[in-house]
């Protein structure tokens, strides 16, 4: 249904009514934020897009470069769209997501991917409020979570949820930057609420802190320099430069998020899919890196990790091993030198290199060995 026409029954309730009763139900289905966006955006939107997309930004995203035109405005992807309702739900975390930094024979991973894929969770919610809003009103209209071309975040600040920040993540005065967002398109005419303006004002926390500076300029980001893109979206080995400043950081990177001021207002998250599993809090990177498919795949199902699979995985627990300085961890290492993943014997190569070169040096067999030319790029790197 997600994405797909809903239709329901004859309208019932008078429209000055309506926009209250559609609000009242989505707070009751766990939506701690449901306000109104106009259905068309800005034309500043579609200029920043079109040099987004320019400039290669997007690296491997080749999707956000399709059919840009249904991106940009509402009405290229759904011309009947009339109003659009914007709802949000928090997942801010108990502690700080950042303190888990310096332990590096552990993990850190993304805070919103510690428990349940949110897509999951807000797509039952919407359906159900789908449902509810088609037959009270007799209205066609479309649900989203993520899930097609829809400028989510310039939409949010339309409807007064929050403001795009100067990391172009939504910051929200009542949640900070703890926020998940999903729409449902609709062919009713809904009063719209007031956008909220930016409250960012001289505060730079989020671009400095970035350990990759992957933003240019404020209020713009260049994908293939944030790690969230690199340990999620790239397929292929991670370049060089970024790997040291990847730290532990296995699965996304929250620097950004944490550091700016107005979470000082953030409400911790009491939905239990989004309570952190005690598992993927500070996981030891011996463990993870021990993974097979099989083992992959069972202590990430129903997880958005899963998605990327169990090579991609382990090359950014490999990163990670490498950056540990934990001499131990290089048996660890040199046990995936002979796995079937070319991806994760370089990174292999990489981690050992790191924490053991000179016991890399020995191992002459493995690297004569190598069929894979990255492979035997990362052998020559690392052994200088």
């Amino acid at each position: 249904m997600c994405g797909s026409p809903i239709r329901g029954c004859s309208p019932t309730v008078a429209a000055a009514d309506l926009k209250r009763l559609i609000v009242d139900k989505a707070r009751a289905l766990g939506f701690e934020v449901a306000r109104v966006a106009p259905g068309g955006l800005a034309e500043r939107y579609r200029l920043a897009f079109d040099a987004f997309l320019a400039d290669g930004r997007q690296g491997d995203m080749d999707w956000l470069a399709r059919t840009p035109e249904r991106r940009i405005q509402p009405k290229g992807l759904w011309p009947e769209v009339k109003s659009i309702l914007m709802l949000a739900a928090n997942y801010g975390p108990a502690i700080d997501p950042m303190a888990r930094l310096d332990r590096k024979d552990r993990a850190t991973i993304s805070v919103y991917a510690q428990n349940r894929d949110y897509h999951d969770v807000l797509k039952k919610r919407l359906k159900e409020l789908g449902r509810f809003i088609a037959q009270t009103t007799g209205t066609e209209l479309k649900v989203f979570v993520d899930t097609a071309p829809v400028m989510e975040k310039p939409l949010a600040q339309a409807a007064g949820i929050g403001w795009q920040g100067k990391h172009t993540n939504l910051v929200s005065r009542d949640y900070g930057s703890w926020l998940f967002l999903a729409e449902i398109f609709t062919t009713l005419d809904l009063d719209p609420d007031e956008p909220e303006s930016d409250h960012c004002g001289g505060c730079r926390r989020c671009l400095d802190i970035c350990p990759t500076a992957a933003f240019p300029t404020p209020y713009t980001l260049d994908a293939r320099r944030c790690l969230s893109y690199l340990t999620i979206e790239h397929k292929g080995p991670i370049p060089s430069e970024f790997r040291r400043p990847m730290g532990n950081r296995i699965y996304g990177c929250d620097d950004c998020l944490a550091v700016c001021p107005w979470n000082k207002f953030a409400q911790v998250s009491v939905e239990p899919a989004f309570l952190p599993r005690a598992e993927l809090t500070a996981p030891r990177l011996a463990d993870l890196a021990g993974l097979d498919d099989a083992g992959f795949r069972e202590i990430f199902a129903g997880s958005p990790i899963k998605r990327i699979g169990r090579d991609r995985f382990v090359r950014n627990v490999l990163i990670a091993i490498g950056n540990s300085a934990e001499a131990g961890l290089s048996t660890v290492a040199e046990l995936l030198l002979s796995d079937p993943s070319a991806l994760v014997r370089g990174m292999a190569v990489w981690a050992l290199g790191r924490l053991a070169p000179l016991h890399l040096a020995t191992l002459t067999t493995a690297r004569a060995l190598e069929p894979d030319p990255d492979v035997r790029r990362e052998w020559q790197e690392a052994l200088g």
